[in-house]
């Protein structure tokens, strides 16, 4: 039986913290292609992620973050990953991880993930799940 309460029937909201406005706001806006939905100076650049918003909260500093601080589950993870690296984007490589020519892992279950990282240094993320698909 579904539950009536709790957050499970809500958007989410995804936060990240900037120091660079300007270059945060062209790399989300004109490189990854997200639309920017109002600016608020001194607190945060809001963007559309399709529906979800994200919260880009102006910072001094970052804090340090380990590891995907924000994804995108994509469909054709490989024409992502070429669309993304003509518009500029570099993938990561990490020592150890079995990557592809394009910089894409292959989990054990057969999902593919390849991380890139946004002006400020925040770990982001591509994913292919194919069990998920159909």
């Amino acid at each position: 039986m579904a539950q009536s309460f709790g957050l499970g029937k809500y958007n989410i909201i995804g936060f990240l913290s900037i120091v660079d406005v300007p270059r945060a706001r062209n790399f989300y806006r004109d490189t990854l292609g997200l639309l920017l939905v109002m600016e608020e100076p001194p607190f945060a650049l809001v963007f559309d992620a399709n529906g979800i918003m994200l919260r880009l909260g102006m910072a001094q500093e970052i804090p340090p973050a380990h590891g995907t601080v924000l994804g995108w589950q994509v469909p054709e993870i490989n024409a992502t990953v070429q669309e993304l690296a003509k518009a500029g984007v570099q993938f990561e490589r990490y020592e150890g991880m079995d990557q592809d020519e394009l910089g894409i892992w292959t989990s054990p279950t057969g999902a593919k993930v390849a991380w890139f990282k946004d002006p400020d240094g925040n770990t982001l993320s591509l994913s292919e799940h194919p069990e998920l698909k159909g």
